[in-house]
C-alpha cells in the first residue's frame, strides 16, 4: 500500500534559488512511472493520498484498494493530483493499516513524506501503537529531502524515522529522482531489488 504525499508542500520547487521550475511532486511521478511496473508482478498495490485538493485542508483519500495490475490506475491518479492541502500523516497511515486489515493480515505501507504532520496527529505514537497491535505489519517511510540537521526539518525527520522502526519498517532519505527510483524498489520489492541503504553520497 503506497501512502503519498500531495501536500502543499509538493508543489515547491526543487531547488528554490533556480529559476528553472522542477517540482517535488513530479519528480516522484518520474520516479513511480519507471517503478510500478516492476513492482506490480510482485504484488498487489493500493494508493492512499493526503493533502491534495482544497487549500489548507487536512484531505486523506483511498484511492485503490490494494489490485493487480495496479502500475497504470496508480498513475492516473498521481498525475491529476493537485498539491494544496496540509499534511495528515498520521491519518493517513491509518487508513492504509485498515484498508489492509492490519489487526488480522500481514501488510506493507510504503509512505512518501517530504514534510512534517500539520494535522494534529502523531506519527510516532502510531508506529508505537501499530508495532504492538500489529506486528506483521510493517511501515517503510521514505523521506523526501527532510533535512535531519536543520531546525524545520529535524521532527519531521525524527517522526518519520520513528514511525518505521517502532513498525520494524525502513527509512530512507532520498534527494532525487534515481534515490526515489532506488527507495520505491526496495520499500516495494521490485526484481533485481536495490541493496541501498538509504545513504546519499555527499
Amino acid at each position: 500500500m503506497i501512502v503519498f504525499d500531495a501536500s502543499g508542500s509538493m508543489a515547491g520547487n526543487l531547488d528554490p534559488f533556480s529559476t528553472v521550475v522542477q517540482l517535488r511532486i513530479d519528480e516522484v511521478r518520474k520516479a513511480l512511472r519507471r517503478v510500478l511496473p516492476r513492482a506490480q508482478q510482485n504484488r498487489k498495490i493500493g494508493l492512499v493520498t493526503y493533502g491534495a485538493g482544497a487549500y489548507n485542508q487536512c484531505n486523506v483519500s483511498l484511492d485503490l484498494r490494494p489490485t493487480p495490475n495496479a502500475a497504470e490506475p496508480i498513475m492516473r491518479v498521481v498525475d491529476g493530483l493537485r498539491p494544496a492541502g496540509k499534511t495528515p500523516l498520521t491519518q493517513a497511515i491509518e487508513q492504509a493499516a485498515e484498508v489492509l486489515d492490519y489487526r488480522n493480515k500481514p501488510g506493507v505501507i510504503v509512505v512518501l513524506t517530504d514534510g512534517q504532520e500539520t494535522c494534529d496527529g502523531h506519527p510516532c505514537e502510531l508506529g508505537k501503537r501499530l508495532g504492538s497491535e500489529a506486528p506483521n505489519l510493517t511501515v517503510n517511510v521514505i523521506g523526501f529531502r527532510l533535512q535531519s540537521d536543520s531546525w524545520l526539518g529535524a521532527q519531521s525527520y525524527l517522526d518519520a524515522k520513528c514511525l518505521a522502526e517502532e513498525t520494524g519498517g525502513t527509512y530512507l532519505n532520498v534527494h532525487g529522482e534515481d534515490d526515489l527510483v532506488k527507495a520505491f524498489e526496495q520499500t516495494l520489492g521490485c526484481p533485481m531489488m536495490s541493496a541501498w541503504d538509504g545513504r546519499v553520497p555527499q
